[in-house]
Order: C-alpha cells, then sequence, then structure tokens
C-alpha cells in the first residue's frame, strides 16, 4: 500500500504508465496455476496453440461493439450536459453583471443627490453602500451555488461552506469550510481531507476568484468520491470476479487488483493497473490489463476501464458470461 499522503506524488503530470504481468507468466511452472483448458502444453521449440481462438474473438467482438455503444451514448450526454451548463453559466454572469451595475449606479445617484444637503455624512454612505453591496453579492452567490451541491451561511467570522458530494446518483459525503472575508481572505478551518490539495487550490484562487476557487475544490472532492465509491461497490457486488491480490491508497487515484472472466469454457486470469492522472475525474487516464497472449481481449477489457465506471464495466463482464449469444 503507497503513502497516505499520495496527493504530492499525483499534483505533477499524470502517470501514463501501467505495469502487467499475467498470473501465468508470475509462476510458469507452479502447480496451483495448471495450463488453462484449451490449450496444449507447449512444445520445447514453440509456442503454445490456442484451440479456442473462434470463441475468444467472438467474446471480444461483443465487448468492443458495447464498449463503443456505450461510449457514444456517454460522450454524447456528456456534450449536452456541458453544452447546457456553458449557456446558463453565461446567462446567471451576465444577469448578476447588470444587476450589480444597475445597484451601483442606483446608489452613487442617491448619494450625489443629497451630497449637498449632507456633505458630512457622504463617506459613510459611501462605505456603507459598498458594504451592503458585498453582503448582498455574498447571498446571491450562495444561492447560486446551492444549485451546484455548494451551500453556506454568514457567520461573524465571514462565511461558513457546506460542499455536498454525489456519484451515479448517490449522495455521499459532505465537506464544510469556515472560511474568513477580510484582506487578506483565508480558511479559518475545514474538513477536507489531508490528501485533497486544498493548500494549492487555494493558493491559486482564494485571494483572487473564490466562486472558481470552490468550484474547483468541489470538482476535487466529487472526483475523490466517485473514485472510492467505484472500488467499494466493485468489491462489495463483484467478489465473485476478483482475487486476494487489491492494492489502492487513500487518495484512490491508484488502484491494482486481479480478476478472471469465463467465457464458454475457459476461465482467463487477468491483473489491471488503473491510474487516475487527473484527479478532478472519476475515470482513469490510463488502464493497462494483461496477460500478453490476449492482447486483443486486453485492448477491449482496457477500453471499457477507461470509459466507464468500475461497476459497471464488470457489469458488462457478467452479462456476457451470463448471454454468451447476445451480439448487442
Amino acid at each position: 500500500r503507497e503513502p497516505a499522503q499520495g496527493g504530492a506524488e499525483r499534483s505533477g503530470e499524470p502517470c501514463h504508465q501501467a505495469v502487467l504481468t499475467p498470473l501465468r507468466e508470475l509462476h510458469p511452472h507452479s502447480p496451483s496455476h495448471p495450463t488453462p483448458q484449451g490449450w496444449e502444453e507447449r512444445p520445447p521449440n514453440g509456442l503454445p496453440l490456442p484451440s479456442f481462438l473462434p470463441g475468444v474473438l467472438s467474446h471480444l467482438e461483443k465487448l468492443e461493439a458495447r464498449a463503443h455503444e456505450l461510449a457514444l451514448k456517454e460522450e454524447e450526454t456528456k456534450q449536452q450536459r456541458r453544452q447546457k451548463v456553458a449557456r446558463l453559466r453565461a446567462r446567471i454572469k451576465e444577469l448578476r453583471q447588470q444587476r450589480d451595475e444597475l445597484k451601483m449606479k442606483v446608489s452613487l445617484r442617491q448619494m450625489a443627490v443629497r451630497a449637498d444637503a449632507e456633505p458630512v455624512q457622504t463617506a459613510k454612505m459611501r462605505e456603507q453602500v459598498l458594504l451592503q453591496w458585498k453582503v448582498e453579492n455574498v447571498e446571491a452567490m450562495l444561492h447560486v451555488f446551492y444549485l451546484t451541491g455548494i451551500s453556506g451561511k454568514l457567520t461573524k467570522h465571514g462565511v461558513c461552506f457546506c460542499l455536498s458530494t454525489a456519484y451515479d446518483g448517490n449522495y455521499l459525503d459532505s465537506y464544510y469550510l469556515d472560511i474568513v472575508i477580510k484582506q487578506p481572505v483565508r480558511i479559518r478551518r475545514h474538513s477536507v481531507p489531508i490528501f485533497i490539495p486544498l493548500k494549492q487550490i487555494a493558493e491559486k484562487y482564494l485571494q483572487t476568484d473564490i466562486r472558481c476557487f470552490l468550484t474547483t475544490l468541489s470538482a476535487h472532492l466529487n472526483a475523490y468520491v466517485g473514485r472510492k465509491y467505484q472500488a467499494d461497490y466493485l468489491q462489495k457486488h463483484f467478489s465473485a470476479f476478483l482475487g486476494r491480490h487489491w492494492q489502492t491508497n487513500s487518495l484512490c487515484n491508484r488502484l491494482t487488483f486481479n480478476y478472471h472472466v469465463t467465457t464458454e469454457s475457459s476461465t482467463f486470469p487477468f491483473r489491471v493497473k488503473l491510474v487516475y492522472g487527473d484527479l478532478d475525474r472519476s475515470l482513469p487516464t490510463e488502464a493497462s490489463d494483461a496477460p500478453a497472449s490476449l492482447l486483443e481481449k486486453v485492448a477491449a477489457h482496457s477500453s471499457l476501464f477507461t470509459h466507464m465506471a468500475l461497476h459497471k464495466a464488470f457489469d458488462t463482464f457478467r452479462k456476457a458470461a451470463e448471454n454468451p449469444d447476445d451480439t448487442e
């Protein structure tokens, strides 16, 4: 198991290496790993002759077709969602700017009218108007963030934010930040896990753009709970596919495990390593699978791992094994 604070190692460039070793090649002469059914013993000066190759290719075609169809549907849905969110954000930004400009114009006009009669109170009125505008702006920001899983309330120190996380339609953990709204803006206390790069995100956005700070931190938290949810769900509901070898870290951005897939009369052991190079995503950037003797099947499995959640990929394996004649 890697160190608990895995965030420092992964805050740099994404790791795109994958090390996979066939289970059979790890112990070629072990009696606990006999020659799989359908393979002939290796001749002294030759290669093993796969007698089940047609069945493997048929199973591969089913997996590739299903992975391609699911990837297209998911990409189309994501594109539509991104376009809708972009339109709404642009509209919100435009309306907010118009509102702030109108409020400021009205306030300045009122102060200008009263300036002749009350010149002594002009400075105080200006400060009061600006302070009231800041408070209203924060309240409006909290209302908008509430729609995206970020809520908060005003405190005597500033604002206490609550970042709620969810994945696959399930509400998961919530994290809190108590922020002091004074120059310089600072985080008074928080419940964000230590392996989340909170310090780096705060140094980059907290003083200049608190909205960007909150949305970036929320993306990291949602990606983390999404990766953790997939790993927990896989161990709970697909334990029949998994071997004893299971390794991950606190950030859940590196995962190594063994699994096997049964097709027709043959069982194929695999060892997979998933690397999540982007910490604000819940899907891996690299998925490596072995053994090398089944490279085409490995490619199909790797494609599934990088285009869908872990438990959904294994659900595809299970359905393919239960319905070998299903070509959809």
